[in-house]
């Protein structure tokens, strides 16, 4: 027993942790999912922030080489429509998850000479000719490729994941990409970065605390859970402690300690003692049974040993008619033992359908003194049974009668009801539960000289109960004894 309440400690502990160690998987895993996403958001509206500062220049009509490209910590790189380098932030050596992965512009810029809006080398490259060139023929008010007018800079940025080399330290970086619309250069892309590294150093810090902390918090629930299941069954093992020194002692008045609580454990408790009981009361009976039994087994035995004997000796005092009696008399007592053997074994009833109406005329056909009022009434059970129960009643009427006996069948709410009445003496209202007990017998009329041995209604009730019905008397207007017989009708 000790084994199985440790492993069902063991059991309880372990699925208790490995409930806790899933739930804290999923948690840890949701924190570091949204911590991911929260601060790769916040690097990308920086790296946007960038973007957005340096297309607003370009929008202005900046020249490439006047751009603010000088942080160091946020690569920007400027492309035109066609994917060609025209502007680059300064020590910028590698760079991936853009849209070019060069380093160099197309061509360097070179200043522009003062006059009427010239820009640098490579805005020239992209606005030289004369007034009647094609770019200065088309209307300044239609919309760019991307759909922007001149100015214009892009509402939606896209972004990226990559890596850029800065002056010569290689990083993660989160790239935003905005597109602006210029009067002279067309539609160009700004491509800007915000570095990961302190997203992935917030990442891996959280990361290596729920490492440290959740093996402690699993090392405490396992050990917290350890000790109350313990504690939870420690008045179980009170229980089984005492079911084994019953057991070696056969002492069925002992009873289990009941915890003061009013959990399932105190609930099985009393349940246990309530099981006691019931076992020392069937244990009890079955004693006495055994006891009044054979008292009663050995007066007609004897009786019948002695006719025996002394008609062995001197046959011619042998009275066979009481012997015949006695050996009648002890039939009987065996029969009736045997059929309260078997319904304390729990034997079933057959399910036949017997007509109580029928079965108290048949059984009362004979008797003296014996009037039957019946109406036809239905029920299932064992016929046998049921002639034994009305025999029972009729023999005890007859036998306390002054002059007559009635039998009554009916039907009553859903029920069959048999109700057999003598004007005798009746049963004082203290013993009416007591005439059911086996072996009782409360006068002098009950004798074993008249035949009775005091099983006659304990079987009776028992037959009853086997029924699905009830066995129970009460007094007669008239001062007799009147028994009722309660089955459920068909």
């Amino acid at each position: 027993m000790r084994r199985r309440l440790a492993s069902v400690r063991a059991r309880a502990t372990l699925g208790t942790t490995l409930v806790v160690a899933v739930a804290l998987l999923a948690a840890g895993t949701a924190v570091l999912l949204s911590l991911w996403t929260n601060l790769s958001d916040q690097a990308g509206t920086q790296a946007e922030r960038t973007a957005r500062e340096v297309a607003a220049e370009l929008a202005a009509g900046q020249p490439y080489r006047a751009l603010s490209l000088d942080d160091d910590d946020r690569p920007v790189q400027v492309v035109t429509e066609d994917g060609t380098l025209v502007a680059v932030s300064e020590h910028l050596e590698r760079i991936s998850g853009t849209g070019t992965d060069t380093v160099r512009p197309a061509s360097p810029p070179t200043a522009a000479p003062s006059g009427d809006g010239e820009r640098d080398g490579a805005g020239a490259g992209a606005g030289e000719g004369d007034g009647d060139s094609d770019a200065d023929a088309e209307d300044d008010d239609s919309a760019g490729a991307a759909g922007l007018r001149p100015g214009e800079i892009a509402e939606d940025p896209s972004y990226s994941d990559g890596s850029a080399t800065v002056d010569g330290e290689s990083a993660d970086y989160r790239f935003a990409a905005v597109e602006v619309e210029t009067e002279d250069r067309g539609t160009l892309t700004v491509y800007a970065g915000a570095p990961l590294s302190t997203e992935r150093t917030a990442v891996r810090t959280a990361l290596t605390v729920m490492l440290i902390g959740f093996p402690l918090v699993l090392a405490v629930v396992a050990g917290v859970t350890w000790l109350m299941t313990r504690r939870a069954l420690r008045p179980v093992e009170g229980i089984r402690r005492e079911m084994a020194a019953i057991t070696a002692s056969a002492d069925l008045a002992r009873r289990v300690p009941e915890p003061d609580t009013h959990d399932e454990v105190a609930r099985l408790a009393r349940t246990t003692n309530e099981t006691l009981t019931a076992l020392e009361a069937a244990v009890e009976r079955q004693r006495r049974f055994v006891a009044d039994a054979s008292h009663e087994l050995r007066s007609p035995i004897a009786s019948l040993r002695t006719q025996l004997e002394v008609g062995a000796a001197h046959p011619e005092l042998l009275d066979v008619p009481g012997a015949v009696e006695d050996t009648v008399r002890l039939q009987n007592l065996a029969a009736d033992l045997l059929l309260l053997a078997r319904l304390d074994a729990g034997e079933r009833p057959a399910e036949a359908r017997v007509d109580l109406a029928a079965l108290a005329r048949e059984e009362a056909a004979g008797r003296v003194r014996v009037s039957v009022d019946a109406e036809p009434a239905d029920v299932s059970g064992s016929r046998g049974q049921l002639r034994r129960v009305l025999a029972n009643l009729l023999d005890n009427a007859q036998r306390h009668a002054r002059e007559a006996v009635t039998v009554t069948v009916r039907r009553e709410d859903g029920r069959a009801v048999v109700a057999v009445a003598d004007d005798g003496d009746g049963v004082p209202e203290a013993d009416r539960e007591r005439v059911f007990e086996r072996f009782v017998r409360l006068d002098a009329a009950r004798s074993r000289d008249d035949g009775g041995a005091g099983l006659g209604l304990a079987i009776a009730r028992d037959v009853a109960e086997r029924h699905g019905g009830t066995l129970t008397v009460r007094g007669t207007p008239e001062g007799g004894a009147l028994f009722e017989l309660r089955l459920p009708a068909v």
